[in-house]
């Protein structure tokens, strides 16, 4: 089996490659069948596209972007809920900034996890700022976001949100007095002994990292330079390298080792010290009213065509990043998949992503499923 997911991988990703989706990949998949766990990794091209291009390895990571919402800020929300530090119910933005315009006063934790809060998608806010990475940024961006009209009610509809999560990431901070990317490591990661595998890398850490060897994203006209080893988004990177909406890098098999941890976790199979086992199933099951396909953090399959393809059960989980990164777990088919790639670099204007996630999911839930 394992080798049968290895082969599927290798021929599913090349075909990325060939058709100029990314220049770079990482790929996992792990399935349970008859109680025995399969794991299968593959990983191609290069870490970018010219001549300072290095082969992409298994431990190559990658920026995560938004897949750092559900896999640190959702699991951090967790952890302060079952400290007892905070309640789906807070009124979120009123603990973080008192003085607030009436309709922003009842926007709850829940709202921003569920994208349901009435914040804008996203606003271009770091066009208003020079273009250096610092946590002295920090609040004159909450200002901004705190200040900006509400698109709806809260609760009213679900719009996909950046700033929400911003916010969110914040509040955590405010909450458990240290700052987000410490509190992950501390509570979510280390317990899993994945700290050199899913990381944030703050831009005065003193810690080097061999950037080189990280897979490249877009040549970025604000910073006038392609982005390596720093943070894509540019707002995270605004704000030290550290947010609640996008942040992380990460090993393709760092991420599925997370994903297969939640997913026992889910079915009881582990536990995880940060959150009781309840308290994760209720935030990957309950589903506000509506036709709203978010869970609270994290993603679902959404009718028609899904990013997910075909084969994803309707309560599968998982979650996309804007840089060309996704997973999804099925907890039917005991099935998760994790694909990693820099479709970004070196421009955002290549969006093959779009028609080649359908086709790679299809693909190989066709062959390990069917």
């Amino acid at each position: 089996m394992k080798n049968q997911i290895n082969i599927l991988l290798k021929e599913a990703c090349e075909r990325g490659l060939a058709e100029g989706v990314y220049s770079g990949v990482s790929a996992a998949v792990s399935v349970i069948k008859n109680k025995v766990r399969y794991r299968g990794w593959f990983s191609g091209g290069l870490t970018r596209s010219d001549q300072s291009g290095a082969p992409v390895q298994v431990s190559t990571p990658f920026d995560l972007a938004s897949l750092t919402k559900p896999l640190c800020t959702t699991l951090c929300t967790l952890h302060l809920i079952a400290s007892g530090k905070m309640h789906w119910d807070d009124a979120a933005l009123s603990l973080l900034y008192p003085t607030l315009a009436q309709d922003k006063q009842g926007i709850m934790i829940r709202d921003i996890l569920t994208h349901s809060s009435g914040l804008p998608a996203y606003k271009p806010y770091f066009r208003e700022f020079d273009a250096q990475s610092s946590r002295d940024n920090m609040h004159p961006l909450l200002k901004k976001i705190v200040k900006e009209p509400l698109q709806y009610s809260r609760g009213k509809n679900c719009l996909y949100s950046d700033l929400g999560f911003i916010l969110l990431g914040l509040l955590l901070e405010k909450s458990a007095q240290i700052p987000l990317d410490q509190l992950y490591k501390k509570n979510i990661i280390e317990p899993l002994h994945l700290a050199e595998e899913i990381f944030f890398m703050p831009s005065n850490s003193s810690v080097q990292t061999e950037k080189t060897e990280m897979a490249a994203t877009e040549d970025c006209p604000w910073r006038k330079k392609i982005i390596q080893g720093e943070v894509h988004d540019e707002h995270c990177w605004l704000m030290g390298g550290v947010a609640g909406h996008a942040g992380l890098f990460g090993t393709a098999g760092g991420v599925l080792n997370l994903c297969e941890c939640l997913l026992d976790c889910w079915q009881q199979r582990a536990s995880h010290p940060a959150f009781s086992n309840n308290l994760l199933s209720y935030a990957l099951t309950w589903k506000q009213p509506g036709e709203s396909c978010w869970r609270l953090g994290f993603d679902t399959p959404s009718s028609g065509l899904s990013s997910s393809g075909r084969y994803f059960s309707p309560k599968s989980v998982g979650h996309l990043g804007f840089t060309g990164t996704s997973f999804w777990i099925d907890p039917e088919q005991k099935v998760i998949v994790v694909l990693l790639t820099n479709r970004v670099h070196p421009s955002r204007e290549n969006i093959k992503i779009r028609e080649f996630r359908p086709f790679f999911h299809d693909f190989l839930m066709e062959k390990i499923c069917g």
